[in-house]
């Protein structure tokens, strides 16, 4: 505290003490963002994980996503003006039996691509809660991404696709979602992207909250 706070009313003493703790923290902030890198765009083409730095250890991040999302016993928490999962449980539940898909595993992939909310859109071009692709969303008979039935129906497809495109396998699957087939394929398995191989461990880790939260079937 300055010489000069000494004498202050109680009030003010008070103020002054609450002005340069947060002078303090606003000069910490510019120093942090002056010295760290500036942040890709989310949907710029990802770049492996050897070159931006040490590669993630894909089952590392899975285990702790999975791990981090059951600890909460929840879902993951919907963004501000997004609707709640629930609200769509049943158009879910209904595209992912009609596309051979888990339903936990569609809600997971929703979670992470929109936060279940259906006007999102990406810079790339990416919209709604499956965030499809312009010219994906159209080979899926999708004719407007933004409306909910819709996107959920051309998503479940979509990755019901993958999945018998990759043998069943949920992770290839979803990586290819991410990243594209294509990507899949050269590795043989999910790419040494550190954006996909995240992507794909938050989805499962998801997809697991959901799975144990759903109600269980009642006995007829």
């Amino acid at each position: 505290m300055s010489p000069e706070a000494v004498g202050m009313p109680a009030g003010e003493l008070a103020i002054a003490q609450r002005v340069q703790q947060l002078q303090s923290m606003i000069e910490r902030t510019g120093r942090i963002a002056n010295s760290s890198p500036a942040q890709t765009a989310a949907q710029a083409s990802p770049a492996p994980a050897a070159a931006t730095g040490a590669p993630v250890d894909f089952a590392e991040a899975l285990q702790a996503a999975t791990t981090a999302d059951l600890s909460s016993n929840a879902p993951a928490a919907t963004p501000m003006g997004a609707a709640a999962p629930g609200e769509y449980s049943a158009l879910i539940e209904q595209a992912a039996q009609r596309n051979g898909v888990e339903p936990a595993l569609l809600q997971g992939l929703i979670q992470q691509e929109s936060g279940f909310d259906a006007g999102a859109q990406s810079s790339a071009g990416a919209a709604g809660l499956t965030q499809l692709m312009p010219g994906t969303a159209a080979s899926m008979g999708v004719a407007n991404p933004l409306d909910p039935a819709e996107s959920i129906e051309g998503g479940a497809r979509y990755l019901g696709q993958l999945m018998r495109q990759f043998g069943g396998n949920a992770t290839d699957a979803l990586a290819a979602y991410n990243a594209g087939p294509g990507a899949v394929q050269q590795y043989g398995g999910v790419p040494p992207y550190a954006e996909t191989e995240s992507y794909v461990a938050k989805v499962l880790g998801y997809a697991e909250t959901f799975r144990a939260n759903a109600p269980s079937a009642v006995p007829a």
